[in-house]
């Protein structure tokens, strides 16, 4: 199994047997590339859990590699520095990554992230818009951008991207409860006088 080729582990995710996908999923986080992303994504909607929780991971893990060596060492570095909650030296570092890797989609989402957590919304949202350019599938740019618009009261530019997440992620459970707290209240919103 550990000798196993990316298209090996490519054409078993199409496996009937769930622990032949799961398996293929961890090799393809250990080694897969953004074009194999397009395949994976399909399996964030496997009939078994352990698959779908597996390929969540590996679309993570891929994205996070961006195919040079002294860009993944900042990325871990900022990523650790999120994690220490020290936002500045976080946003100087991807500030960097940004600027030395432009196609690197998820620099721009982990700066979207700590331009969130800064509440820079504007910024933020900016560089969400920069993500989906290099990478339509990121569920995690779109479930941010939800939540940006939610902030701002504009509950249907919210519903429209939490909508857009979950086509491509259909099991975040954050989104969906989002989506059915934003709709129970509308259900029970009072009507508007006229």
């Amino acid at each position: 199994q550990a000798s196993r080729t990316r298209a090996q582990a490519l054409a078993a995710l199409a496996h009937p047997a769930p622990i032949e996908r799961a398996t293929a999923l961890s090799h393809l986080a250990e080694i897969g590339l953004m074009a194999d992303t397009e395949r994976v994504v399909h399996r964030l909607r496997d009939d078994d859990e352990q698959v779908r929780e597996l390929a969540n991971v590996a679309m993570w893990r891929i994205w996070g590699r961006s195919g040079d060596r002294d860009i993944d060492r900042l990325f871990e570095r900022g990523v650790a520095q999120i994690e220490a909650d020290d936002m500045p030296a976080a946003l100087s570092t991807f500030n960097d990554i940004v600027r030395r890797k432009p196609a690197f989609a998820e620099g721009w989402n982990k700066r979207a992230t700590i331009l969130f957590l800064l509440e820079r919304f504007d910024d933020s949202l900016k560089d969400c818009h920069e993500v989906l350019k290099r990478n339509p599938l990121h569920y995690g740019a779109l479930s941010g951008m939800g939540q940006i618009y939610l902030h701002r009261g504009d509950v249907d530019a919210a519903v429209r991207h939490f909508e857009r997440a979950l086509q491509v992620h259909p099991n975040l459970p954050g989104v969906a409860e989002a989506l059915r707290l934003i709709r129970q209240e509308r259900t029970h919103a009072p009507p508007i006088s006229t």
